[in-house]
């Protein structure tokens, strides 16, 4: 099967990566030279644009940021569907709103292909070794027709309804949780800290009762560290939670919690640490209080007054 997996970011690279060992024929593309490369010394086919795949390709796989990459990869003046053959299936996997789902798979079925709202979950560890999460609605023929490259890139595939849009709505509740959970992993971690609590002790802790979740344990681990390399970023929430608010707008209903998650990580982002590991959203209570973090050799006076 000729597949294209469009942007090799921290997800789509380990996606490409997968279908490669797959043995799927696989053309990855992306702006960065480096990525490309990358990409190429695993074996792949590279494009620089997506309108430079391979022609005849049966399955395109995107991986962008938002509603408006995958506009751009799929429609734009170098768009790739004049490469798609016809009756291709298109994996939509970007974070976007319901909306932007529906409308788009509705552009998609009128030009003969097939769609699949797929957003994905599992960050680029996940990615790498194909064990995703893809919480997805689309046609029983979109589904069987992309099953080679959901079989290469995840261990649960999540079928939800043949309603596009009800994947993206799954992905945006679920965005919800991931972003107030670190949110709140962050404070309560700074909290312990400001008080004297050891961190170490506190993460192990927490870690070993009913406080902790995923998240606590996963993110605040890397802030002992002081590891702020990007798995998942600041600013990836700060869209995000942006997706929760503008659903939750056109419902009329509340979201409190993930509305003061997303000022969180916007105060991070404008101190310049959008693109650090979202977890260091704690930097906010670190500018705050003064508190020093572990992991960082140098110390921060406390705020006076």
């Amino acid at each position: 099967m000729q597949v294209a997996v469009i942007g090799l970011g921290a997800m789509g690279m380990g996606a490409a990566l997968s279908c490669l060992r797959a043995g799927l024929a696989v053309t990855g593309c992306d702006f960065s030279e480096t990525a490309r490369d990358s990409f190429a010394g695993a074996g792949g086919q590279v494009a620089a644009s997506a309108d430079a795949i391979a022609p005849g390709t049966q399955a395109v796989l995107l991986l962008v940021v938002n509603a408006a990459q995958t506009e751009a990869a799929l429609f734009g003046p170098a768009g790739c569907t004049k490469r798609l053959a016809p009756g291709a299936v298109i994996i939509a996997s970007a974070t976007m709103g319901p909306d932007d789902a529906r409308r788009l798979a509705a552009r998609a079925e009128a030009a003969g292909f097939l769609y699949l709202d797929a957003p994905v979950s599992g960050g680029a560890a996940k990615a790498a070794t194909g064990e995703m999460t893809v919480m997805a609605s689309g046609s029983p023929a979109a589904f069987a027709k992309a099953k080679p490259v959901l079989d290469a890139v995840a261990t649960k595939v999540w079928e939800l309804g043949e309603a596009p849009g009800i994947g993206a709505t799954v992905k945006v509740v679920h965005q919800l949780l991931a972003g107030v959970h670190i949110a709140v992993a962050a404070e309560a971690m700074s909290l312990g800290i400001r008080a004297g609590a050891d961190p170490q002790k506190l993460y192990d802790v927490v870690t070993s009762a009913a406080g902790n979740s995923w998240m606590f344990e996963n993110r605040m681990a890397r802030v002992l560290e002081g590891d702020d390399a990007p798995r998942s970023a600041v600013d990836i929430f700060v869209k995000d939670l942006g997706l929760v608010a503008q659903m939750a707008r056109g419902l009329d209903h509340p979201v409190p919690l993930a509305s003061q998650a997303q000022q969180l990580f916007t105060a991070a982002s404008a101190m310049g640490h959008g693109r650090a590991d979202d977890g260091f959203v704690i930097r906010v209570w670190q500018a705050l209080t003064g508190i020093a973090l572990p992991g960082e050799n140098q110390k921060r006076e406390k705020p006076k007054g």
